[in-house]
């Protein structure tokens, strides 16, 4: 049983994943990315998104948007992202790095999703400052976002649209792009390319991969060079075959989508828990694996000290004597995990 909800980065690597690493280790095979693991990881990304693309696997998701984002972004230009985007807070400038220069334009909203009103404001404002300005270059959307919630495919072409109107490209987040589909209960083209997404970092690592993550580019003529950006980011691993057999068995028999559900119905059952608890209030829709909640002060810390671990999470509306906190579960987490917290929870209420 497990009590940790701080991440879905925490759990072991699924057993599905170990053993392809295993199956991998034999043999000597081409590096470098010369091996069938990953001519047949390209092929699989090429059948799942219904569509040619050019896919560089990478260990990090910091690795994967800082070079798609650096693809797509000169040094004098901007990404437009919302405020709250992983690349522009918790990557500790990777992306400007790789950019060479480049900057982020982070937008507010509510609910971690940006608007394509937002992203017209930015641009007219550009085109006003003209050469004295940094230059909108490309959106990026967090896919599900950092407040859990699910841009549909109707927002996702609405700003997909704007961005190309304006000769912006498109970069989606998907660290936790599987949870998003599994919401969305639509196929991987539709919520990519079909809705105007030109590069899908597409993570592995937060639903059961041990460290794979992979950059789709769904126009292979938008990925020039990144072979090389790759590698002199030094993510070229010499033995890719152990990154490509992982995205492969993630990949294969829709492993990717079977932990997406368990983890998606397991932060479901647990906003249905907190919805029903006295004291308590839902700070976002629950539209994948993480759950904001406001609690009292006292209930938060009885749970901690009970020994469940979760974030306190700033820059959430709460009021005096309230606590902010985010809860994230993942494939591993089981019914029985839940119960537990809710049931601790209840008591805390209760007491």
């Amino acid at each position: 049983m497990s009590r940790n909800f701080t991440s879905d980065n925490v759990t072991p690597a699924c057993a599905a994943i170990m053993a392809a690493l295993q199956a991998a280790n034999v043999d000597a095979v081409p590096s470098y990315g010369g091996d069938a693991y990953t001519a047949r990881l390209e092929a699989l990304l090429t059948q799942i998104f219904e569509t040619d693309v050019a896919a560089f696997p990478v260990a990090t998701g910091t690795a994967a948007n800082a070079l798609a984002l650096a693809q797509l972004t000169p040094p004098y230009g901007t990404v437009i992202c919302h405020e709250a985007a992983h690349v522009a807070t918790d990557e500790c400038g990777a992306p400007e790095f790789f950019m060479g220069g480049g900057k982020l334009t982070g937008l507010p909203s509510g609910d971690g999703k940006i608007r394509a009103d937002q992203v017209a404001a930015v641009v007219a404002l550009a085109d006003s400052m003209g050469v004295h300005h940094v230059k909108p270059a490309a959106v990026s959307l967090t896919q599900s976002t950092e407040w859990g919630t699910v841009y549909s495919l109707d927002q996702v072409a609405e700003l997909s649209a704007m961005a190309k109107r304006h000769g912006l490209r498109v970069h989606m987040d998907g660290a936790r792009f599987a949870n998003a589909l599994v919401h969305l209960g639509c196929t991987p083209a539709a919520a990519t390319w079909r809705s105007g997404v030109d590069v899908l970092s597409l993570g592995a690592t937060k639903n059961g991969a041990l460290a794979a993550e992979v950059v789709v580019f769904f126009d292979p003529t938008l990925a020039r060079e990144v072979d090389r950006r790759r590698k002199r980011a030094g993510h070229l691993w010499s033995k890719m075959r152990f990154l490509s057999a992982q995205l492969v068995a993630y990949l294969e028999d829709d492993l990717w989508l079977h932990n997406a559900r368990q983890a998606n119905a397991m932060a479901a059952e647990l906003a249905r828990g907190f919805g029903a608890l006295p004291g308590a209030r839902l700070l976002q829709t629950t539209d994948a694996n993480e759950v904001f909640v406001a609690l009292p002060e006292r209930q938060v810390a009885v749970l901690e000290r009970a020994g469940f671990g979760f974030y306190r999470w700033p820059g959430c509306p709460v009021t005096d004597g309230e606590a902010a906190i985010r809860l994230v579960t993942s494939y591993a987490t089981q019914a029985r995990d839940v119960a537990v917290l809710l049931d601790a929870a209840h008591a805390a209420a209760r007491a």
